[in-house]
Formats: structure tokens, sequence, C-alpha cells
């Protein structure tokens, strides 16, 4: 499903958006949808490891703390 998006990119995004397109012989829609490939798997790291940072953050307890007084 395609959509129709509008947005703004500076002049100097554009400028090298063309000066990279010909050095790398890609096209500018290339360029952009692996640039953004790039940006979503970095946010996507950064989100799971706040993710788990807040579900370590849960106890400040270690191993031998929190299982002190559990008999199995």
């Amino acid at each position: 499903m395609e959509r129709t998006l509008n947005f703004e990119l500076t002049p100097q995004v554009v400028e090298e958006l063309q000066a990279y397109s010909q050095l790398l012989n890609k096209d500018i829609n290339t360029i952009l949808n692996e640039a953004l490939t790039a940006y979503f798997e970095n946010a996507h790291k950064k989100v799971m490891a706040q993710k788990l940072e807040t579900d370590n953050g849960m106890t400040n307890l270690d191993f031998d703390e929190f299982w002190d007084g559990v008999d199995i």
C-alpha cells in the first residue's frame, strides 16, 4: 500500500542527496529508503534497550538477595 506523504527537505539535504546519488550511482528514493531503514533499526534498538532497562529496573536486588529465604 503506497501513500503520498508531504514533507520538506532543506536545500542542503537536497544537494547532498543529489551528490550522493551521482557518487553512488543510486536513485534518490533508494538512498532515502536505505537511510530510513537504518534509522528505524537504530531507533528500534534504542527502544528495546530502554525497555530492558525499565524491566531490569523493577528490582535493585541481586540474585542472592532476591531468593534469600526461599525454600525450593
